[in-house]
């Protein structure tokens, strides 16, 4: 319970929340990084898993990249740009970057393999060519699953992202690391409890952007009270 109750003192402090390490310039900090990181990944990882699920090829180069992705940690990342003179905001966000390119890659071509393929006939049946198909028809068709790939990407940055601290970056990872090196650990639980308020945003602001990319046919029905679609009800 002290420890829970520094932590409390610690967020209502306004102090740690003002000035170049306060809350609000590391929270800035974070989204920056994140947002890099995000954005470099779907430049790389989205064009590769749209192309390849267009041309129904390259399943298993796409398995092997995203496996071989998610094999690299993080961690280890950073300490062989540590090791090679490459520290903070860009280490971080080349190292996070690769880490959100698989479910980016993955999710691009599994949506784009899950268009009908009677749809896709159809469209080359009215005169589309494969390009005009491919943004008309099929991308819209896939924009739910890419939307969930960078989705889950932009919330696993955000987590990870606090790692920064530990290469000289800024993020709010660093009030963690400060914590625990002054043995203060109401701070460290301060900084915990700010990174997953910060991934619970994003999840949330993401999840509301992929419902409205989602067109109206395929989402989900919206349920009310005692859990009767709203679909169902009069």
């Amino acid at each position: 319970m002290d420890v829970i109750s520094s932590a409390l003192a610690w967020l209502n402090d306004p102090l740690n929340w003002t000035g170049p390490n306060g809350v609000l310039a590391l929270t800035r900090e974070h989204i920056t990084i994140s947002a890099v990181a995000v954005l470099l990944a779907t430049v790389v990882a989205l064009p590769v898993g749209v192309w390849l699920g267009h041309r129904g090829r390259g399943g298993v180069l796409t398995v092997v990249l995203a496996n071989t992705s998610r094999a690299l940690p993080t961690f280890a990342l950073l300490t062989i740009f540590a090791s090679t003179g490459l520290f903070g905001a860009t280490a971080t966000t080349l190292a996070v970057a690769i880490f959100a390119a698989p479910p980016i890659l993955t999710n691009a071509y599994v949506g784009m393999r899950d268009v009908d393929a009677d749809v896709r006939d159809a469209a080359r049946g009215v005169g589309m060519s494969g390009l005009r198909s491919l943004f008309s028809v099929e991308l819209p068709l896939a924009l739910p699953l890419i939307a969930a790939g960078l989705r889950t990407a932009a919330v696993q940055v955000v987590a990870t992202v606090p790692l920064a601290a530990l290469v000289g970056g800024a993020s709010l990872g660093t009030i963690i690391v400060s914590g625990l090196a002054l043995q203060r650990y109401g701070q460290v639980v301060a900084g915990a409890v700010l990174v997953a308020a910060l991934c619970l945003l994003v999840e949330g602001a993401l999840a509301w952007a992929q419902r409205a990319l989602t067109p109206v046919p395929m989402r989900p029905p919206r349920r009310r009270a005692h859990g009767v679609p709203a679909s169902d009800l009069p």
